[in-house]
């Protein structure tokens, strides 16, 4: 099932790309290599019913079963030791990842409260976004009744980008409603 936004994507987005910003090789523009999307449980490392919680809301959320990441060393201040569970995770790519952007820019983004855009700053040096989420419940495969605590994730989107700038212009013209300056 090639989905539309991907369609998009090799019909217009690339070659606009490729235009504005002045590359010869049609593989030299940039593109959506992942999506990560993690959540941290470091308050209830000891509750193994957090865990469940948090595997089955990113299992609804993104189609995928999630990993469980673990502690890779001992630090002392947070009484944390070295392979204890300290959240989850789901990498995302060519369908699934195409069928979740499409839903977060056109569904959960605007079902957020006050929602005015997404940082534009929020890119990391290499054309990487990442976005903060206070909440599940934006998605609407999450029902209210059935979750025991709300919980805030991280959705990382990995590009091919090399700079900030050709990262911003790649998500831009995918849809992501960056906040108006001033």
């Amino acid at each position: 099932m090639a989905h539309y936004l991907k369609e998009r994507y090799t019909k217009e987005i690339s070659p606009a790309l490729k235009d504005a910003l002045g590359l010869e090789n049609v593989m030299q523009v940039p593109r959506i290599q992942k999506i990560v999307l993690n959540v941290g449980l470091g308050k209830a490392k000891d509750d193994s019913k957090a865990f469940d919680g948090a595997v089955n809301d990113l299992s609804i959320i993104t189609g995928q079963k999630p990993m469980i990441t673990r502690a890779r060393k001992d630090i002392a201040n947070f009484a944390l030791r070295a392979g204890r569970a300290i959240g989850v995770k789901v990498t995302l790519r060519g369908d699934k990842m195409w069928s979740f952007y499409d839903r977060l820019v056109n569904i959960a983004l605007p079902r957020m409260r006050d929602f005015r855009g997404v940082p534009a700053d929020a890119f990391d040096g290499r054309g990487n976004y990442t976005l903060g989420l206070s909440e599940q419940l934006i998605f609407p495969e999450i029902q209210y009744d059935s979750i025991e605590q709300v919980r805030g994730l991280e959705v990382t989107i990995v590009t091919s980008a090399r700079n900030d700038d050709e990262g911003r212009a790649l998500l831009q013209l995918l849809g992501m409603p960056f906040k108006k300056e001033g």
